[in-house]
């Protein structure tokens, strides 16, 4: 057997994308927590790891040739695991175009409009009406996209994909975005579907001890400072 691979996380929608796919894969890991309220992901050491100094990054130990690897960005880690291991990721080439439109769909629209979302509804320091409006809106838009490409399929590739486990833990924080659920019937069906799984329980669950001992990040200023005033160093 060979070593484990090392996780460079903290509990959020893009962390739990690589534990969700590890835990669906059934292969030995060790979590490296990477406190992003208190800055850990500007340390040299995980610079090195990755340079954009956000979390999730991972080292794989038996990496191509035998030899160790570090790979950061989310869907990144999500294919060369699913190329690795063999699942969840088709080797077909249209199939696996499927699941790469819709992971980059995520990585480009879903994530960063959510993420805007919420951060202009619950930490921005004075409600700006059209900053919350901007992205509650756009990603009301975007729920419409999924909920109409589920109208007539389980997952959003076809078969369950990384494309899902992508999506699945930004879904997750709806109310926060501003949305209802009840308005996507089929988006609704796809994501009781997925959070059902066991794997994806237990991959959401990994860090959930850390972060409730840490503050309220909506109440939390100086974790506030460290995500919100980041210039380039």
């Amino acid at each position: 057997m060979t070593a484990p691979i090392e996780v460079y996380y903290w509990p959020t929608p893009n962390g739990y994308k690589v534990t969700i796919m590890l835990e669906e894969l059934g292969v030995p890991y060790d979590v490296r927590y990477i406190n992003i309220g208190k800055g850990e992901q500007f340390a040299p050491d995980f610079l090195k790891i990755a340079p954009n100094n956000r979390m999730p990054a991972i080292i794989d130990p038996d990496g191509p040739g035998g030899a160790p690897i570090s790979i950061f960005e989310s869907g990144a880690i999500l294919q060369y695991l699913g190329r690795k291991y063999g699942q969840f990721y088709p080797a077909d080439e249209r199939k696996r175009v499927d699941v790469d439109q819709w992971l980059f769909w995520q990585m480009g629209g879903l994530g960063p409009m959510a993420g805007q979302a919420h951060h202009f509804r619950d930490y921005a320091p004075e409600k700006i009406a059209y900053g919350i409006d901007r992205y509650t809106n756009e990603v009301n838009r975007l729920y419409g996209v999924m909920n109409r490409r589920l109208a007539d399929r389980e997952y959003l590739a076809g078969d369950y994909s990384i494309a899902d486990m992508a999506c699945v833990g930004w879904v997750r924080s709806y109310e926060k975005q501003g949305q209802d659920l009840n308005d996507f019937p089929h988006l609704k069906l796809w994501f009781e579907t997925v959070m059902a799984r066991p794997a994806v329980e237990r991959g959401i669950a990994v860090g959930q001890e850390e972060r409730a001992r840490q503050a309220n990040l909506a109440e939390d200023k100086e974790a506030q400072k460290i995500l919100f005033g980041q210039r380039a160093r």
